[in-house]
C-alpha cells in the first residue's frame, strides 16, 4: 500500500517539548501519580527516561547545519490528509482532504518522546497537574509561546480548540476520543482545565494532551469547515508559504519560531523548506525522484524496489537506496470487509474471502519475495495473540463466553497458507463448502445467489493501479468459487469520499497502533460508536458490546503486563470475527534519496519523521550537483 489510510496517532505526537521544573514521575502508572503536584512529563508506565533538567532528546542533533530544501514523498498522513490531492489547508475538519505534514505548522499541549514507548512531554506547556479529582488535568502555558502572527498563545486557544473538536465539523480522529472531555475551562490567561467525566482510561490524556492548537482568533472571523485554502494560523516550527491544490505544498522554517530553543526541539526541524508535489499515480512520483525533483522517497511497490532502481543517478552514486529498521510498534494492515453490506454480515461469508487469497504465490510471483504474512491485528509487537489463550487472557473471555466467537478459546486464527500454486484447490473447496453452509448456490449463469436469488458481489475499492494488477489473481479465484467480484479503481478524491461515507464492500488499509495503545485510539478503528459516525476508522462497521467491553477493559489496566493481556485478547477475538482479513507488511522501510542528506544513526524506535531529523548537506549537495 502506498501508506497508511489509519495512521497512528499520527498525530501530533510529533517532535518539540521542553524541559520543566518538575520532578521525574514514579514507578507506577498514571493512575498513581501524585496530586497537586507539576509535572514536567506523563508516562503510561513507569519513569520518564528524561529529567525535568534535560537539554535535548538524544536524537536530536543541535550541530546540525540549518537551510536547504527537502522534498519528498511522505510515507504516511494523518486526519484529513490526502497523498494524491487536496483541496483546503484544515487539516482537522471532516470534509474535503488537506496536504500532507500540515501538522509542521502547529504545537500541542505535550509531544511523544521518540525513543520512549509512552511518554509525552510539555510543549506549549509548562507543565500539568492532576488534580485531587482525578479527573482534571491543570496545563500551565509557557508565556514565551506566540502564534506565527506574534500574538500570545492562551488559555482561550486551548478552551476553544477542544470545544470545536468535540463539535461533528472535526475529523473524527479528534472528536472520538474527546467523548469523555466534558470541558476545557480557561482559569486565567496561562491556565486551563482538561475535565474528563471520570469514566475516561487513566491514557486517555497521553492522546487528547497530544492534539494540535489552534488559534481562537482566526476562527472567529472563518468557519471551522470554511477555510478552504487559507491555512488556519498555526504556532509550530513550519509556516505554510505556498500551496496549490493537488499541485503541491510548500513549508517554510519559521525564523522567529518561539520553540527552537526548547529542549526537545534542539536538535531538530533543520530544513529551510519542506516541499511536498502531488502525483496522480506512483509511475509520476517515481520519475520525479529519478529526475531529482523529489529528493527522498519511501518505496512501497516492490517490484519497482527489486527491478526499477537502476537508473542512471542511482548507478552512479547520486541516489542512495538502503533499508532503515521498522518503529517498535503495533500496526496492521488489512483488507476491510464492510458488514454494512448484507451479504458480508456473515462470518462464512467472510470467511470464504479470505480463504480466495493465495499469498504464497502473490508473494513469490508479484512481490519479489519481499513481503510478510500479516496474521494479527496487532503485528510486530507483544499484544499479538498466539497459540491457545493464557490463563489471565481466559479469565477475561469466560464472562463473555457466547458474545464472542467460540473460535476466540481455540488457537489464535491464523491466516491459510496455500501450496503456492495460485488456486489452491483445497483452499477453495473449504471456501465453497463454507459459502454452501450459509445458504448460496449456482445461478443459472454460475454466480452465487442467496435463497431469494440475490447475488453475491463483492468489489475490491482501490486509488492506485498497482492493486488492480496485485487484486486480479485473488479477483480471479473470487470468481472460480462463484462470487459476482470486481476491482473498482476510483481516483483520489472519490476514494477519500467513499472511505468516509463507508461506500464499499471491501478496501485495504493500513494504521499503526503506537507502542502503547489507548483505548480512546483503539475505539476509533474497533468500537460500536466509531462504526456509527462518519469518517472514522473503523471501516468494517465492527459494532459488538462484547468488543465494546474489551476496550473498556484495555482502559483499566494498571500495568503493561495487564495491557498485553487485554489486547491479545481483543486481537483474538477480531481475528476471529473475520472483520479484518490481514494481509502483508514489511520488515524495513525501504527508502532511496539523493545523497545530499546528513542524519544520525541508529534512527529512533518509536518514529521516523525524516523531514524533522535529517539536515541538508551542503558538501554532498555541490558532489552530485544539487547544491
Amino acid at each position: 500500500m502506498s501508506g497508511p489510510v489509519l495512521t497512528t496517532r499520527r498525530t501530533f505526537l510529533g517532535l518539540g517539548a521542553a524541559a520543566l521544573t518538575a520532578p521525574l514521575l514514579p514507578r507506577p502508572g498514571l493512575a498513581a501519580l501524585p496530586e497537586n503536584q507539576p509535572l514536567h512529563a506523563l508516562s503510561a508506565f513507569g519513569p520518564v527516561k528524561y529529567p525535568p533538567d534535560f537539554q535535548r532528546f538524544d536524537y536530536g542533533n543541535p550541530e546540525a547545519p540549518k537551510g536547504g530544501t527537502f522534498n519528498f514523498s511522505p510515507p504516511n498522513w494523518a486526519f484529513n490528509q490526502g497523498a494524491q490531492t487536496f483541496d483546503t489547508l484544515n487539516s482537522f475538519v471532516l470534509r474535503g482532504t488537506a496536504p500532507m505534514r500540515m501538522e509542521l505548522c502547529y504545537d500541542s499541549l505535550m509531544v511523544a518522546a521518540l525513543d520512549e514507548p509512552d511518554s509525552i512531554y510539555g510543549l506549549l506547556a509548562e507543565s500539568v497537574t492532576i488534580l485531587p479529582d482525578r479527573k482534571t488535568y491543570r496545563f500551565k502555558l509557557r508565556d514565551i509561546a506566540r502564534w506565527h502572527d506574534g500574538t500570545p498563545v492562551t488559555s482561550a486557544d486551548i478552551a476553544f480548540t477542544y470545544a470545536i473538536f468535540k463539535t461533528p465539523e472535526a475529523h473524527p480522529s479528534l472528536s472520538q476520543p474527546l467523548n469523555e472531555l466534558v470541558e476545557a475551562r480557561a482559569i486565567d490567561p496561562l491556565t486551563v482545565d482538561l475535565v474528563f467525566s471520570g469514566k475516561q482510561s487513566d491514557r486517555a490524556i497521553l492522546t487528547v494532551a497530544a492534539f494540535p492548537i489552534l488559534q481562537k482568533a482566526f476562527f472567529d472571523t472563518v468557519p471551522f469547515d470554511g477555510s478552504k485554502m487559507v491555512a488556519p494560523t498555526g504556532s509550530g516550527a513550519y509556516r505554510v508559504t505556498e500551496a496549490r491544490s493537488g499541485l503541491f505544498v510548500e513549508y517554510e522554517r519559521v525564523a522567529d519560531y518561539w520553540g527552537t530553543d526548547l529542549p526537545v526541539n534542539r536538535g531538530l526541524n533543520h530544513f529551510g523548506h519542506v516541499r511536498i508535489d502531488y502525483y496522480r499515480d506512483r509511475q509520476a512520483a517515481f520519475e520525479a525522484f529519478k529526475k531529482g525533483i523529489t529528493t527522498y522517497r519511501q518505496e512501497f511497490t516492490s517490484k519497482t524496489w527489486a527491478t526499477e532502481y537502476d537508473f542512471p543517478a542511482l548507478i552512479e552514486g547520486k541516489v542512495i537506496k538502503r533499508t532503515f529498521p521498522s518503529e517498535k510498534y503495533a500496526s496492521m494492515q488489512a483488507w476491510a470487509l464492510n458488514w454494512r453490506r448484507d451479504q458480508l454480515q456473515d462470518v462464512r461469508v467472510r470467511e470464504a474471502v479470505g480463504l480466495c487469497f493465495d499469498f504464497e504465490w502473490t508473494r513469490e510471483k508479484m512481490f519479489y519475495g519481499s513481503y510478510e504474512r500479516s496474521q494479527s491485528l496487532f503485528n510486530g509487537s507483544d499484544f499479538e495473540a498466539s497459540g491457545l489463550p493464557s490463563a489471565e487472557e481466559l479469565a477475561i473471555m469466560e464472562p463473555l463466553r457466547g458474545q464472542i466467537p467460540d473460535e476466540a478459546f481455540g488457537e489464535a486464527i491464523t491466516q491459510p497458507v496455500s501450496d503456492g500454486s495460485g488456486r489452491d484447490r483445497k483452499l477453495l473447496r473449504e471456501a465453497s463448502r463454507l459459502l454452501k453452509e450459509a445458504g448460496y448456490s449456482r445461478g443459472s449463469n454460475g454466480v452465487l445467489v442467496n435463497g431469494e436469488g440475490k447475488p453475491l458481489t463483492l468489489e475490491i475499492l482501490v486509488r492506485d493501479e498497482v492493486f488492480v494488477r496485485v487484486n486480479q489473481p485473488f479477483i480471479e479465484n473470487l470468481r472460480a468459487i462463484g462470487f459476482d467480484a470486481s476491482t473498482r479503481l476510483v481516483d483520489a478524491a472519490q476514494f477519500e469520499i467513499r472511505l468516509r461515507d463507508y461506500d464499499f464492500d471491501m478496501v485495504g488499509t493500513a494504521a499503526n497502533h503506537g507502542a502503547t495503545p489507548t483505548r480512546e485510539n483503539l475505539r476509533l478503528v474497533f468500537s460500536s460508536d466509531a462504526a456509527k459516525a462518519t469518517g472514522t476508522r473503523n471501516l468494517p462497521g465492527t459494532a459488538s458490546p462484547a468488543v465494546d467491553a474489551l476496550l473498556d477493559r484495555i482502559g483499566t489496566v494498571s500495568s503493561r503486563a495487564e495491557l498485553i493481556v487485554a489486547i491479545r485478547v481483543l486481537d483474538r477475538v477480531l481475528r476471529a470475527r473475520r472483520d479484518w482479513i490481514p494481509n502483508w507488511h514489511a520488515a524495513n522501510h525501504r527508502a532511496a534519496f539523493w545523497n545530499m542528506f546528513g542524519f544520525d544513526e541508529p534512527k529512533p524506535d518509536y518514529g521516523f519523521p525524516v523531514e524533522r531529523l535529517w539536515w541538508f548537506d551542503e558538501e554532498k549537495a555541490k558532489a552530485i550537483g544539487k547544491a
